[in-house]
């Protein structure tokens, strides 16, 4: 026997539909939770140089990107130059990088929650396109560092980091003797390197023409339905149990 529409389940139709559209949404325009992260993204007009392209919506401040682009900021104490004079044209990827991974809205589909003491979120497995990797490895591959994995092990003692004992400093190319191995391990797999190209619709660009646009709105669009179709995402479970609990009430 067919359902009258009452305002029981007219309500239940409304909820039904806010359960959807609220998980995609959670994964749409967000901002990790994370030590110089912005609560909400929104129009920041006097983000820095590297930084610009993430302007018009971003989760960094202007103060964040001007610190981004110093050899040694504020921010993490990182220093980029821990085994010499870096390369300008390889730390242009790395400031590129932290832009993106400070400014980027568009990260949502692959935020994870971390225990670390400055941060509660991370990206993990950014399908970073082909192009941007290649480029960020062979701009890099002459300079020098002395870890594989920059995410952790360094020495800190003198408050900024430095190679850890019996590490020796050697170019990129010794420690990443490719681009996946650079663009996956330096940050403990922030990234995973993609087959697909720059302008695909299906992989995050680390820097952007924003007279074109930001290209990477698409993509999360893409993996963020793409993940609600094959799973139920993280947040929707209570939401799900209320309506069934309000379905077996309904006369």
């Amino acid at each position: 026997m067919p359902w009258k529409l009452t305002p029981l389940v007219l309500f239940l139709a409304w909820m039904a539909s806010m359960c959807s559209a609220r998980t995609r949404t959670d994964l749409l325009n967000v901002c990790m939770d994370a030590k110089h992260h912005k609560v909400k993204p929104g129009p920041e007009d006097k983000l820095h140089d590297q930084c610009i392209p993430w302007k018009k919506n971003a989760c960094c401040t202007a103060s964040v990107s001007q610190e981004l682009h110093k050899d040694i900021s504020l921010l993490y104490n990182f220093n980029l130059d821990h085994c010499g004079k870096m390369e300008p044209t390889c730390k242009r990827h790395f400031i590129q990088d932290n832009c993106l991974y400070e400014c980027s809205p568009n990260l949502g589909p692959w935020i994870q929650e971390v225990n670390q003491s400055w941060r509660k979120e991370r990206f993990l497995n950014v399908p970073l396109c082909k192009e941007d990797c290649e480029s960020w490895w062979e701009d890099c591959r002459t300079s020098y560092t002395c870890k594989t994995n920059w995410q952790k092990g360094w020495n800190w003692t003198s408050g900024s980091n430095r190679c850890p004992a019996g590490a020796t400093c050697s170019t990129f190319e010794s420690y990443f003797p490719t681009p996946t191995a650079l663009c996956e391990g330096v940050w403990s797999h922030s990234y995973k390197v993609s087959n697909y190209s720059r302008g695909s619709g299906r992989c995050i660009q680390m820097w952007f023409d924003t007279a074109q646009g930001n290209p990477n709105e698409e993509v999360a669009r893409f993996y963020a339905l793409d993940m609600n179709a094959g799973a139920m995402p993280q947040g929707i479970g209570p939401c799900l149990l209320s309506l069934a609990l309000m379905l077996s009430l309904a006369p």
